[in-house]
């Protein structure tokens, strides 16, 4: 029954979190537009027949990162991703001309 619970309050946590990252992608577009001086919704109604996913991978700091192997490269083919910092370790690389580019995580955005 614990264990019930537990996946009960996962779910309702993550449906929360989806729920306001969605709001925070409709904001960043309205930016976006405004900033490009499109129109007012443009953006939205682009990708509002897409899906919203999410992809949990944790970094845990380690004392030897250089034997740290990670997860495979892939591609996000979306419009926009958000990423979660909750720690300070370099776990998120972009390609940009065909380079490798690491992205360095905030400090204290956590």
């Amino acid at each position: 029954m614990a264990e019930e619970k537990k996946i009960d309050t996962l779910r309702e946590t993550l449906e929360e979190y989806s729920a306001a990252v969605k709001d925070v992608t409709a904001a960043i577009f309205g930016g976006v537009e405004k900033a490009l001086g499109i129109k007012e919704g443009e953006l939205s109604e682009l990708f509002k027949e897409g899906n919203q996913s999410m992809r949990m991978n944790y970094y845990p700091p380690c004392p030897e990162p250089e034997k740290v192997i990670g997860l495979t490269p892939h591609s996000d083919p979306v419009g926009l991703t958000i990423l979660l910092q909750i720690n300070e370790v370099e776990g998120l690389k972009i390609k940009k001309d065909g380079n490798s580019i690491t992205v360095i995580p905030l400090p204290n955005a956590s």
